[in-house]
């Protein structure tokens, strides 16, 4: 098989089997289901060029990298390497690009993480190859180039950890679809108790891990067929309990852009004309709040109280902070 090496190193020379072998000992562990659940390593990702061009390395993040073996990992030339080695073991691959084409959309899931950010973009609503020639940028110079020219790649990998299902808890990400739609219902609820004892920050979690959920499930579906809209829905209703939160913890901008993401695929959702109303109201945007409750009472006349007492929260701040700017302009003079 040429388009995946082994590249024994010198410092690990017990690791020097074929690959042919590695594959058909992963078969057999397929076949028996005899594979290890959770696994904990360190990756290195190089270009095969003259300088080795370190694209990643997870020690350099100084966070290892998780997975679970047989769950569909969207690099799964990843649970073919691992699933051949040795915890403690180091190997490096040659891999070509008929293994490694996903890995810009990977990566950028992974650097995101590193950032402290949602790997996941709630706005876009087609599947992972799809996203990768719809839009422009992923956001990193090295991984748009990769992108557009796919290239063979080096893989090193540390094996640290090998965990059964009975030894660790599984989050979300490692759930089927099955499983993740049995549990959004569970975290729906936690958010919405959360949300009501005043916990805002504990509440958007629950709700954002439910809307990963839900995402990933609807990545599998067809574009606005039956299925992926009833995902839709549910995923649209918890991100506006989540942008809820979102004004408690007065973050409206971040309320607004999740608001309009909405609105621009949904446009006759009152709720998130609603709450983008009360966020531009909040960032003084009064035009834009009068606006958004215009609509909300043009899809929902029984809204009519609730945009008639924010209307007059609106006109009472906006007042106030015209005599303000009043009383600043007078002292100038």
């Amino acid at each position: 098989m040429d388009s995946l090496c082994l590249i024994p190193p010198k410092k690990h020379k017990r690791f020097s089997h074929s690959i042919n072998m590695m594959l058909c000992a992963y078969m057999l562990c397929v076949m028996e289901g005899a594979l290890p659940c959770g696994v904990t390593f360190h990756f290195r990702t190089q270009l095969c060029d003259a300088e080795r061009t370190v694209i990643d390395d997870s020690k350099v993040v100084g966070t290892p990298m998780e997975i679970v073996i047989g769950n569909m990992f969207k690099l799964d030339i990843w649970e073919t390497l691992l699933s051949s080695m040795r915890i403690g073991e180091v190997a490096e691959f040659w891999c070509d690009t008929i293994h490694t084409g996903i890995y810009p959309l990977v990566a950028k899931s992974m650097r995101r993480i590193a950032e402290g950010k949602d790997p996941v973009d709630w706005h876009i609503h087609t599947c992972g190859m799809a996203n990768m020639f719809a839009y422009n940028s992923l956001g990193y110079d090295d991984l748009d180039e990769l992108r557009r020219e796919p290239k063979p790649l080096y893989l090193s990998l540390e094996l640290m950890r090998v965990q059964q299902p009975s030894e660790y808890d599984r989050e979300t990400w490692a759930l089927s679809d099955e499983e993740r739609l049995k549990v959004v219902p569970v975290l729906h609820g936690h958010g919405n108790k959360l949300y009501k004892q005043g916990q805002y920050q504990e509440a958007t979690q629950k709700y954002k891990e439910a809307i990963i959920c839900i995402k990933n499930v609807q990545t599998k579906e067809k574009a606005w067929e039956v299925p992926w809209l009833k995902l839709e829905k549910m995923a649209n209703a918890l991100t506006l309990n989540y942008c809820q939160c979102l004004l408690r913890m007065e973050e409206y901008y971040e309320a607004i852009e999740h608001t309009s993401d909405i609105i621009n695929q949904h446009p006759g959702d009152f709720k998130a004309y609603y709450l983008r109303g009360k966020a531009h109201a909040e960032v003084w945007n009064e035009a834009e709040a009068r606006q958004d409750f215009s609509r909300v009472l043009d899809l929902d006349p029984g809204m009519k109280k609730a945009v008639k007492r924010e209307l007059a929260v609106l006109n009472m701040r906006m007042e106030e902070k015209n005599q303000e700017d009043r009383n600043k302009y007078r002292g100038m003079f």
